[in-house]
């Protein structure tokens, strides 16, 4: 290859190159030659080499060799080398290299020279590989040059001065005069470049957004001269004139009226008139319109307005175009919470949404049709949500259950319709519903008492069509084992009356037991439902025992270890089997014994100070430090055993103490398990209590059995303060200690106003010894009147055994302003 190759001749040879080998051929021969050309001092051809070497940059292949030699055209005084020179440097160089510092002379140099040209030249390059030193120094030579009269010069100055501001906030002072200043230039390019480096400097100094409102008149006045204007072939865009500029002007009186009801007065009839005036049938328009819309929600303004750019959103959702359909319903899901009447007005067109075939538009249509839910409309939104879960792609079904879940929970018009749901749901994905699904249905079937013979008689029905959806067959069982004698009489006044035998309830159970698509977890419901079923189906005792024996040699230890127990009731405690498989009580939530927190009735105060002295009598020599499990089974002291309590009267379970069981270690079925204070007021049944001192005395091996129902009767509460409380937030931290030295903090937020709470967020700092590991929060939406809570778990790792200290951030969004503040722990409860 020649070696005065032009470049349009080496363009052609690197297109005409039939393999990558042979590319690379040509290139590595051509460098070779423009390095020999660069080693000359009289080349004239150096221009004409560094435009070759860039082209060959922008093929990804090596050109840092053409540094120094950018530098060198950079200082030349002839403009043809100057010109590629300074775009070799733009292209080749950036602020982290030292070879950026040397153009910083030649650059001051031509930012006065005498050719606009050259200072163009200087000045969009300061603006692309500008560092945060050349900044500093060339600032001055900036500010002169937005004073100049060349309105060419002005433009440039004003992109440069943003570049400045962004890489050194500090210098924005200096620009802010002669930034307003430019705002009386009929230029639309300078006028465009001013109107960003205001929004610049407003974002990045809240003084200067202060004194810059004063100017929002002005820009009300060029805006309406834009919207007003005649046709200008120069600024006109599908007939919206200079629409780059309006957008510009638009974002910058949103910052400037946020949270200032003078500056959003001044412009209000400006955005009406935007609003109603811009073409929406070109995409120009539409961009118009969507910048006037954000503006006319961000700011005070007036309801009628508000209405109008929720209205111009419906709109947007009609649109063919799917981009615009997103946004338009990512802007409605900001405003739902504070315009919620205005956007109801829409949903029809949202739920349609919900058939979309873009995936995006479905996930935003989601989101948007859950928010909108109320006790109004609860009925048929759920009938359109639930359409939808039969037939959503896969990602979004957990999305969609955890919804319809909260939806259902919070506007359920009965208990039956709430039933139904969630068994509905069940049916359809099951598979993809959370944790906490299965105990949370059962607690809700737990409280509908009148319910429990329709309930079991549904899920008996769906468990024989189908028994795939776990969750679906964890309830199934669980009612079956509690309400079996209900499902066995055939009376249900809701559902159509079907003759059910107890060998045809066993055999459901069995399926379940041996099905290959049952969990370890669905088989120890099933297995307990069996056991249950003894106090109820009394003909069928016998198959019951051997169902229950052929797991006492299952592989799997929890399944095995339940049968033994259950084997164990059967033979040696058989007179205790019908009170310990007893139905489960009915659970209130919203009782006063449930309160989590220090306060308390003052009788309950009375009884546990009287319950501490009794047991601080009857364990005189019990160590202070000793650890107990909850029934003090496996404890060293002496066998102490408190008077049986008279008829009618509730003893706290804290309050029993049991003798030494026999077979030391191998019966420690609760080893490892902390005492946790109960709840106030929580309290056992007597019947309960007998039993659990009689069954402690003989050291049966079935305890297992007798936690697993008490767990089921009381809620373990750990002990609990609060930390914060301001603008109805309240939040709450309870710990639990693992071991010597690691600890689980719960925080729990929640929210008592009228108004729900967006974006909560906590942040967590402990002292450097201590490894923090913050779990992903339940969510970051408190709703209002406290109908939900916000669960943050936090892992503390202590090895050194420091003072334990805990800084928490708190950050939300209430009412449309947000709320930072944060709180210092120095105290932690429940630790010792």
């Amino acid at each position: 290859m020649s070696p005065s190759i032009p470049l349009q001749e080496m363009i052609r040879a690197i297109r005409s190159a039939r393999t990558q080998c042979e590319e690379r051929g040509v290139i590595q021969r051509e460098c070779a030659v423009i390095r020999a050309q660069f080693r000359q001092s009289d080349n004239d051809g150096r221009s004409h080499n560094l435009a070759k070497l860039l082209y060959v940059h922008m093929l990804g292949y090596p050109a840092h060799f053409g540094q120094m030699e950018c530098v060198r055209m950079i200082a030349s005084p002839r403009y043809s080398e100057k010109r590629v020179g300074y775009l070799g440097a733009m292209m080749l160089l950036d602020e982290k290299q030292d070879a950026s510092l040397l153009i910083t002379n030649s650059i001051k140099n031509d930012l006065s020279h005498s050719s606009q040209y050259v200072q163009s030249l200087a000045l969009c390059t300061l603006a692309c590989i500008g560092s945060a030193e050349m900044c500093k120094d060339l600032a001055p030579e900036i500010e002169k040059l937005l004073r100049a009269s060349n309105s060419y010069i002005k433009k440039k100055a004003a992109l440069c001065a943003i570049h400045i501001v962004r890489k050194v906030p500090d210098l924005g002072e200096l620009f802010a005069r002669t930034a307003r200043s430019l705002l009386a230039e009929k230029h639309h390019g300078v006028l465009h470049g001013a109107v960003v480096l205001i929004t610049v400097l407003c974002e990045c100094s809240p003084d200067t957004l202060e004194r810059f409102r004063k100017t929002v008149p002005d820009l009300v006045r060029i805006m309406k001269s834009l919207v007003t204007s005649g046709y200008s072939p120069e600024h006109d865009v599908a007939g919206i004139s200079d629409p780059f500029l309006q957008v510009r002007i638009l974002r910058l009186l949103r910052i400037l009226g946020r949270n200032n009801e003078a500056a959003s007065d001044t412009m209000n009839d400006l955005l009406a008139q935007v609003a109603t005036n811009t073409d929406s049938t070109k995409t120009v328009g539409n961009a118009v319109l969507y910048e006037t819309v954000l503006t006319v929600l961000d700011i005070k303004s007036e309801s009628g307005l508000r209405i109008l750019a929720v209205n111009i959103l419906g709109r947007f959702l009609l649109n063919n175009d799917r981009n615009i359909r997103y946004i338009a319903m990512t802007s409605l899901q900001k405003i739902v919470g504070t315009d919620n009447i205005a956007v109801q007005r829409h949903r029809g067109t949202i739920v349609d949404c919900l058939k979309d075939p873009d995936a995006s538009v479905k996930r935003r249509a989601l989101d948007l049709s859950l928010a909108l839910a109320s006790a109004s409309n609860i009925r048929s939104m759920m009938k359109e949500l639930l359409m939808f879960l039969s037939s959503c792609p896969p990602e979004l079904r957990a999305e969609t259950t955890s919804g319809i879940f909260y939806a259902a929970e919070r506007y359920a018009p009965s208990q039956r319709w709430h039933i139904d749901t969630i068994l509905h749901v069940l049916t359809t994905a099951g598979g993809d519903v959370r944790d906490e699904t299965v105990p949370n249905l059962i607690l809700l079937i737990t409280n509908a008492s009148e319910l429990h013979c329709y309930t079991v008689h549904k899920l008996y029905r769906a468990l024989l069509s189908d028994i795939s959806q776990q969750p679906l067959v964890q309830v199934a069982c669980w009612c079956i084992g509690e309400y079996g004698d209900l499902l066995l009489r055939g009376e249900c006044r809701e559902m159509e009356p079907v003759e059910v035998t107890a060998d045809s309830v066993l055999e459901a159970l069995e399926t379940v037991l041996q099905s290959h698509m049952s969990t370890p977890t669905t088989r120890g419901f099933a297995l307990t439902a069996t056991m249950k079923l003894s106090t109820r189906i009394m003909d069928n005792v016998d198959r019951i025992k051997s169902i229950v024996s052929i797991y006492g040699s299952c592989i799997d230890v929890e399944l095995q270890q339940r049968a033994v127990e259950y084997n164990a009731l059967f033979k040696k405690y058989d007179h205790m089997r019908a009170a310990v498989l007893e139905r489960m009580p009915v659970i209130d939530r919203n009782s006063p014994g449930h309160t989590n927190g220090d306060s308390m009735g003052g009788v309950i105060k009375e009884l546990e100070v009287d319950k501490v002295k009794q047991r601080e009598t009857l364990l005189p020599q019990l160590p202070a430090n000793q650890v107990c499990d909850l029934l003090n089974l496996l404890g060293d002291s002496e066998e102490s055993v408190p008077a049986g309590p008279a008829q009618g009267d509730t003893v706290p379970v804290q309050s029993i103490t049991t003798a030494k069981p026999i077979g030391g270690e191998l019966l420690d079925l609760l080893g490892g398990f902390e005492p946790t204070p109960l709840a106030s007021g929580l309290s056992a049944t007597p019947q309960i209590q007998r039993h659990l001192c009689q069954d402690a005395q003989r050291g049966s091996c079935f305890v297992r059995v007798i936690r697993m129902t008490l767990s089921a009767c009381l809620y373990f509460i750990a002990p609990a303060v609060t930390v914060y409380e301001k603008n109805g937030v309240t939040l709450t931290l309870s710990c639990e200690k693992q071991s010597d030295s690691a600890v689980t903090v719960t925080l729990k937020g929640c929210n008592s106003s009228d108004s729900d709470v967006t974006s909560f967020a906590l942040q967590a700092a402990v002292p450097k010894s201590v490894h923090l590991n913050m779990k992903a929060p339940s969510g970051d939406t408190l709703p209002a009147k406290g109908l939900a809570h916000v669960t943050q778990l936090v892992l503390l790792n202590n090895p050194n055994k420091v003072n334990l200290k805990m800084r928490i951030r708190i950050s939300y969004s209430s009412q449309g302003s947000s709320v930072q503040d944060t709180v210092q722990i120095d105290s932690f409860p429940g630790l010792s």
